[in-house]
């Protein structure tokens, strides 16, 4: 219940950081006419949007399975990614058709210092966040909180180009603003794809990396007993998988023993990988001198 709980409380730090992030930047890229300054804005808004999204995929995750839901709900995760790689996409299309017409229109804003005082003000806040989501990221392997991760990262990298942008106009360097505006559109563009096709491959039932299969076959080898391993399939649940496969013993060893060997093995796939939710052994006879 902790990664729940813990994405909850990164979910609403970033709603309030991104509001507050939101009304400086509206103000000051409307003030001024700056293009990236208003780029930053959407992809503030945008990203409040990804924080709503959070808390609610985050919330129904949570709840545990029923006779409706057997394996639980936790692919609201990746439903509400993908709705929020959508979304972005959509956003920053609009953000990048606004930044090429800045460009070939030779729009010019108006410098002010609020321009820095807000960028800065922003990749401390976007920084401190990324840290904090970064950590829960890796700790609990959750999408929603990667995405959100990502984000804060890029919107660090994004700000600081917008930084540079609002200084050269010092030096009556104007395109430069609207170069940033598509930069930041094209890296809004790419990152939600990359969520999009994360989320897709798990709603879609992809089988669990390779990596992870041979880290089973591998428990599986340390039981001499077992003379092969067949019909091994996988399942996304949630963040993590089902998996089942077939193991084929001695024909002559009792039922007993044979599932008390599965048993074991269920248990030692449990306890060496978290990654996996269930693990069904069929147990089938075989003959001792069959291949």
């Amino acid at each position: 219940m902790n990664r729940f709980k813990s994405v909850k409380i990164a979910s609403i730090l970033g709603i309030i950081g991104n509001i507050f992030l939101l009304i400086i930047k509206g103000i000051i890229g409307f003030i001024t006419n700056s293009q990236a300054m208003i780029a930053d804005a959407f992809n503030s808004a945008g990203d409040i949007l990804s924080s709503i999204m959070t808390f609610i995929g985050n919330k129904i995750a949570s709840i545990p399975s029923d006779e409706d839901h057997n394996l639980g709900h936790g692919k609201a995760e990746y439903i509400y990614s993908m709705l929020i790689s959508v979304i972005m996409i959509f956003t920053s299309l609009i953000v990048l058709k606004d930044s090429i017409f800045s460009i070939f229109n030779h729009n010019k804003y108006e410098f002010s210092v609020w321009i820095i005082v807000v960028c800065i003000t922003t990749i401390i806040i976007k920084f401190l966040l990324f840290i904090y989501t970064n950590k829960l990221s890796k700790k609990y392997n959750n999408l929603l909180i990667k995405s959100n991760s990502n984000d804060h990262r890029n919107d660090c990298v994004i700000t600081l180009f917008n930084l540079i942008s609002a200084l050269l106009t010092l030096i009556n360097i104007y395109y430069f603003d609207g170069i940033v505006g598509s930069i930041i559109a094209i890296w809004m563009i790419l990152t939600s794809s990359k969520i999009f096709v994360e989320s897709y491959n798990v709603l879609m039932d992809k089988s669990i990396s390779s990596e992870t299969k041979q880290k089973v076959l591998d428990i599986i080898k340390k039981h001499s007993e077992i003379r092969k391993v067949n019909h091994f399939n996988s399942t996304p649940v949630g963040y993590r998988y089902q998996i089942s496969f077939t193991i084929y013993v001695d024909g002559n060893m009792s039922t007993f023993k044979s599932h008390k060997i599965a048993d074991k093995l269920e248990r030692e796939i449990a306890k060496n990988l978290e990654e996996i939710y269930l693990t069904v052994i069929h147990v089938n006879p075989i003959k001792v001198d069959d291949k």
